[in-house]
């Protein structure tokens, strides 16, 4: 709360609210490492893992690609991946048909638009979708338009759901898009919102909203919390977060089967930073 207000002026949202959320963690991490404990036992581990979500397929990636990546993921026993759209609407319906050709019929495919798409748009979109069973739609609109995402998520095809909230900075945000009836599941994400507190914040309102809560990003930071939290129903293994933290830290936890296990012989997050790693890319 302190930190808080020393950026009132600055504004509570953006590089500021990432700075505050990056020193929340740290603490967490430290408060259980000073109890030799890991970070899950601290929070009060409600399970022992948290499904995972494969995440990637860029639109700048080609066909071959989007079928190793997903199509790899799927193999590696993932029960969800997802893929980017809304570069090109009008091939979007091509490359998701690709994926699920790639993926097969076992695991479920997400789509994500970062807001690409108009509402109307992402409507009739979906029911392209549908067709290659979708469950998920992320971001079909902007995530800053509550009344269009409502408008969306009323006329998606069951049982497409509509998610968003990766750019919620404060618990208000959080609270205002579920008052909203904005989405189906509620994404946010510890190193926008305020750290580890402001997660734990986040899954509360979920929790009184009865709305699931999905992790944005950041793999092993989210393990913990995910695990802990009642509403949790995934966290995103990011491809190009994942590949950081493998390169520069030690402790980082591979999935299993699609689900992430927090190692509990590790105190803290469980990560240690790999320095001589890391000096090469010094600037």
């Amino acid at each position: 709360m302190q930190l808080q207000r020393a950026v009132r002026n600055l504004g509570n949202r953006g590089i500021a609210a990432m700075a505050i959320s990056a020193i929340d963690i740290a603490l967490w991490d430290l408060r259980a490492k000073l109890l030799h404990m890991p970070l899950v036992q601290l929070l009060g581990a409600a399970r022992e893992s948290t499904p995972a979500y494969g995440s990637g397929g860029f639109t700048s990636y080609d066909d071959r690609q989007l079928e190793s990546q997903l199509g790899g993921w799927a193999e590696k026993g993932f029960l969800f991946v997802k893929m980017k759209v809304g570069t090109n609407p009008d091939d979007d319906p091509r490359r998701v048909r690709h994926a699920r050709k790639a993926i097969g019929d076992r695991v479920e495919l997400f789509v994500d638009a970062n807001g690409a798409y108009t509402a109307k748009q992402a409507i009739r979109l979906a029911q392209i979708f549908h067709s290659s069973n979708v469950t998920w739609f992320e971001e079909p609109v902007s995530s800053d338009d509550l009344a269009g995402l409502h408008f969306v998520r009323n006329h998606v095809p069951a049982p497409m759901e509509v998610a968003a909230g990766e750019y919620g900075y404060t618990i208000p945000y959080f609270e205002n898009m579920l008052a909203a009836g904005s989405v189906d599941v509620q994404q946010a994400d510890a190193t926008r919102a305020q750290g580890i507190t402001g997660f734990l914040g986040a899954a509360a309102v979920c929790d009184a909203h009865q709305i699931a809560l999905s992790a944005h990003c950041a793999p092993s930071i989210h393990i913990h919390a995910c695990c802990a939290v009642p509403r949790a129903r995934h966290l995103e293994f990011f491809h190009d977060h994942a590949r950081i933290e493998r390169m520069f830290f030690d402790g980082f936890c591979e999935p299993r089967q699609g689900r992430m296990f927090p190692d509990w012989s590790r105190p803290g997050l469980g990560l240690e930073l790999k320095k001589t790693d890391a000096d090469r890319f010094l600037v």
